[in-house]
């Protein structure tokens, strides 16, 4: 059966939806008359013989459409790369199929290894809805995906984007699960693997529910948008490299559902666990190293948690051909003093340079990932890795890996605080006794993190500090006095984030 098409006259009104495609259309428009359409239906549209699907928002009164004529939001706009007075035409969706599968997942279903294709498929080609999403993570969040689900997941999102080859037998890599703030410690990690000679293409993703991602962290010193090409370049340069992952659709399903997961405050065990070790085979690693941080108010909250984690971790990435080695920490406190992109860029750069005022935690936990990392490359069961990734940080060659893959990305930039600053200080004298990960973080994300680079919080404590009364325990950073305010209210309302006895 031929599809009927309309057409109309496109018209520029620069709304920004973010991702999400529109296509706006006056009610009394004949073709929205002749079809039957009604606001939120998901369609074809196509001008100059480049097609996307997108959602219909219908104009009633007020707007600066005329008859014969209809607009798109300006991600539909640019992905169609369309120009005023173009023609766009409009063709009813085929029925997606796949959205059986997701609607039996919400009634605890299992799905097979075809129905995930299918979901994973028809979300890269964009044919799920923002709402459409949302159905299929809140279905597969919680406890909902078997072993077979989450096998099958991870090898749905491999198989629907792109993935390099490297042509060597081992290529390194790492990832933390998250959930602990400030824990920024791939840049120094991939220095320190890469100057000892080993490959390690470290692609990573944005912020979904916390102040900083690494994507975001690494973006205020050297460009984290790279082509695969340009990545390849900077690998062979450099060994290393540490860029955002999205921008070269390694796993673009992943990227697609981060975006939905990030709105709804949401990282499921299941598709966290696809996501990361899908990423891993699309960049072409063959060994990896998963650090699952455990604490109270961390993402992993007890240590039966972090050996289910680890035991899947294990299980998948042997169905996927990934030699996979969890190391399971601490997760009771921040890590650094930083919390947002600039704040953590700074202690990154603090390590690395090995000054005296460098945090500690953070230069620790560097060297045990990179020291497990080194190990796997080595196959040493003695922990022998640590030293070597020891005398590579102090010596100063881990500070030269990192600039030179700085220089091959497109170079460096010190990273700053934001303008606007308040002090939080202690109201008693006691020790710190505890923080709490998920408020703390909170308060950075009030300020503006991670939209805002050089926002966040900055610790002056840790836990067994001990603190005078009026003694500083941390200083919140905004670009906005409004925005510092906004934060400064949820802190009012807020007691013992810090817990002081």
């Amino acid at each position: 059966m031929e599809t009927i098409t309309h057409s109309l006259k496109l018209k520029y009104l620069g709304i920004d939806t973010k991702y999400e495609h529109v296509v706006y259309m006056l009610k009394g428009c004949h073709i929205y008359r002749a079809e039957g359409f009604e606001a939120l239906n998901r369609m074809l549209v196509t001008v100059n013989g480049r097609s996307i699907i997108a959602t219909l928002n219908v104009i009633t009164e007020g707007f600066s459409l005329k008859e014969g004529e209809a607009s798109l939001s300006l991600s539909a706009w640019n992905a169609l790369q369309a120009k005023e007075g173009d023609e766009i035409v409009f063709s009813h969706l085929p029925v997606v199929n796949s959205m059986r599968a997701v609607r039996s997942k919400m009634y605890r279903q299992s799905l097979s290894d075809g129905d995930l294709h299918s979901i994973l498929k028809d979300i890269v080609d964009e044919k799920y809805s923002n709402i459409e999403l949302a159905a299929f993570i809140t279905a597969c969040a919680g406890d909902n995906m078997n072993e077979d689900e989450i096998i099958s997941l991870t090898k749905a999102m491999i198989d629907v984007g792109q993935k390099l080859s490297w042509n060597k037998d081992m290529v390194l890599d790492k990832h933390c699960v998250g959930g602990l703030p400030g824990n920024r410690t791939t840049p120094i990690v991939v220095s320190i693997v890469a100057a000892a000679g080993y490959t390690i293409p470290k692609t990573s993703s944005r912020a979904i529910t916390s102040p900083a991602g690494t994507a975001d962290t690494v973006e205020t010193m050297t460009p984290a948008n790279l082509s695969i090409e340009q990545i390849k370049d900077v690998v062979t340069k450099e060994n290393g490299c540490f860029v955002w992952g999205g921008n070269v659709k390694l796993s673009p399903a992943d990227d697609i559902i981060i975006r939905i997961e990030r709105a709804l405050d949401v990282d499921s065990e299941g598709q966290m666990i696809a996501s990361v070790l899908s990423k891993k085979v699309a960049a072409g690693s063959t060994h990896v190293v998963i650090d699952i941080p455990v604490g109270k108010t961390a993402k992993v909250r007890t240590e039966q948690d972090a050996e289910k984690l680890k035991y899947y971790f294990k299980v998948v990435g042997r169905a996927i051909g990934l030699k996979v080695k969890v190391l399971i920490t601490d997760g009771s406190q921040p890590v650094g003093r930083g919390i947002g992109p600039a704040l953590e860029a700074i202690d990154i750069l603090h390590v690395l340079r090995n000054e005296a005022n460098a945090p500690q935690d953070l230069k620790e936990r560097s060297l045990q990932i990179a020291g497990a990392v080194i190990d796997l490359a080595i196959n040493s069961t003695k922990g022998k890795g640590e030293s070597i990734a020891k005398e590579i940080l102090e010596s100063g060659k881990a500070l030269t890996k990192f600039m030179a893959i700085c220089k091959a990305q497109g170079g460096f930039t010190e990273p700053n605080y934001a303008k606007y600053k308040f002090e939080v200080k202690a109201t008693s004298a006691g020790v710190v006794t505890e923080i709490d990960n998920r408020r703390i973080a909170k308060i950075a994300k009030l300020a503006g993190a991670p939209k805002d680079h050089a926002a966040g919080v900055l610790l002056n404590v840790m836990v067994n500090f001990k603190v005078k009364k009026d003694g500083l325990l941390f200083t919140i950073y905004a670009h906005h006095e409004g925005v510092l305010n906004y934060a400064l209210e949820y802190l009012k309302a807020e007691t013992n984030i810090i817990n002081i006895q």
